[in-house]
Formats: structure tokens, sequence, C-alpha cells
């Protein structure tokens, strides 16, 4: 078994402070036992606004925020999901001109880049909230590369947050063979408050998938509350641990013993018959 933790934050604007803040919440991670954390969506740079600014600058060659996880990682021993930040360039490295991609980044505890994924779906909703409308496409390109890639809990398919609206992309994860799925989120309270469970543990049960899934939870500016509750929900939709609000940290054991004997009892892959 190995314990995966979800760390879940209220970033501001406050990149620096940020960036701190993450560096904490991922050393508690480390001190209980995880071998690998997983950070919410824009855990650094959080205001839409920003996002451009520092996507050139991630790309770069002195990146702030990559820098700071693969620091973080070597430092603690720790597998770290960097949760979601803005780049300049797309994976084979070509330039988005006029946007940025919004990029998950998996570091393993010697601090080496390890796999890359641009959230494919982009959050262009209304929502009945202060802010109102939601367009991510303004600001992001979205990315078109399915994602899985082996860690110390088993094979990760990487996913950020509108994503699990999704199940097409669950479902070529788990062709690809994923074992479990990170889902670094930022919902809105509302859409969170009536959808986040039951999507959660839709996608874990039909795909018989564990599902990380750290959010950002609280008020992140005066117009934006998140939902938060972080969460490990298992193959069978079982919530293992979870946080409310705050800053904070949810741990449990991705136990593959456990994840066998679900998927050779109810065979679901097997049984199939629209593909």
């Amino acid at each position: 078994m190995t314990q995966v933790a979800a760390v879940q934050m209220v970033s501001t604007p406050d990149i620096d402070g940020n960036i701190e803040e993450a560096g904490r919440l991922l050393k508690e991670a480390a001190d209980k036992g995880a071998k690998v954390a997983v950070l919410p969506e824009n855990f650094a740079v959080m205001a839409t606004g920003q996002m451009l600014e520092n996507g050139p600058r991630e790309s770069g060659d002195e990146p702030v925020i990559r820098k700071f996880l693969s620091e973080q990682a070597k430092k603690l021993g720790l597998w770290i999901v960097g949760g979601s930040l803005p780049m300049a360039t797309r994976q084979d490295g070509s330039k988005v001109d006029g946007r940025v991609r919004a990029a998950c980044i998996l570091y393993n505890d010697q601090g080496e880049e390890v796999a890359r994924y641009d959230k494919i779906h982009l959050f262009d909703a209304m929502v009945e909230d202060s802010h109102g409308q939601y367009r991510e496409s303004d600001t992001f390109e979205p990315g078109d590369e399915v994602i899985v890639v082996d860690t110390p809990a088993g094979r990760l398919g990487m996913a950020v947050c509108y994503d699990l609206r999704f199940p097409e992309l669950f479902r070529a994860l788990r062709e690809k063979g994923a074992e479990w799925v990170c889902l670094p989120s930022a919902f809105t309270w509302q859409t969170g408050d009536a959808h986040w469970h039951a999507l959660i543990r839709a996608r874990a049960i039909e795909n018989q998938v564990w599902v990380v899934a750290p959010g950002q939870g609280g008020q992140n500016s005066s117009r934006r509350k998140t939902y938060g509750h972080s969460l490990v929900c298992d193959p069978w939709g079982k919530v293992l641990d979870e946080i409310d609000q705050g800053p904070g940290v949810v741990i449990a054991d991705l136990d593959p013993e456990r994840l066998k004997k679900i998927r050779e009892s109810m065979p679901v892959w097997q049984h199939r018959r629209l593909r």
C-alpha cells in the first residue's frame, strides 16, 4: 500500500504567499507518511489576470513555480503532482500565441519532471455567484493528450477540475491502464455543492479507479469562493478521507489488492458492449 495525500489550499493573488503555503502543506503531507502528494488547481497562480503574465516565465529558463516544485520533491523525498500552473508552451515546446496552457506536471522524488498533462476541458459557464461568468477559453488553450504514467502508487491517470464532467476522458485513462486518477480542482461553491461528490464517486465506480481530488476550499477573493471538500475516493465509491473548508491535508492508502479484488469480483471492463 502507498499513502497518497490530497492538499487543500485557499490560494489568493499573492503568488509568493501561495508558494510558501504549498511548501508548508507538502511538508505536512510528507511528515504524515505520504509518498505522493497532489496539489490543487491554480495552487500558486489563482487570479486569472496573472496567468498570462506568469506563463512565459514558467516556460522559460528561470521558472519560479516549477523550480519550487522540483526542490520540494527532492527535499521531501516526495512525488508531487503540481496541481496546475500556466505555461506559454505546449508539451512539444511550441509556443502558445495569446493564451497559456493549464499544465499539471508530475515530479518524482528526485525532483525530475516525469509527466505533463495539459487540461483538456475548459470551464466556460454561467454560475450564480458573485463572479457570474467563467470563460477559461479566453485565457487557456486546451490540451489534447491523454496522459497515464507510472508512480509509486500505481498507474496514474491525469485530469484537472472541469475534466471531471467528461466520462469519456476517464474511460480513455482506464483504457491506458490507469489505477488511480488525480483531479486538482478549484470548483466553485455552487457547482461543487451540487455535483462534486456525485461526479467523483461515479467516475471512481464506473472505471474502478481511486480518485485523489484536492481542491481550493475557501474565500479566494472578494468575488470567488471555492467548494473545497478535498477527498480520496476508492474504486468502490467510498470516500476514505475528506476535509471541508480551509487549508489542510487528507491522506489515504491506495491498496493494490483492494483494487484487484474489486475488478475481479465485478469485471465491468470485460462486460462492456459499446466501445
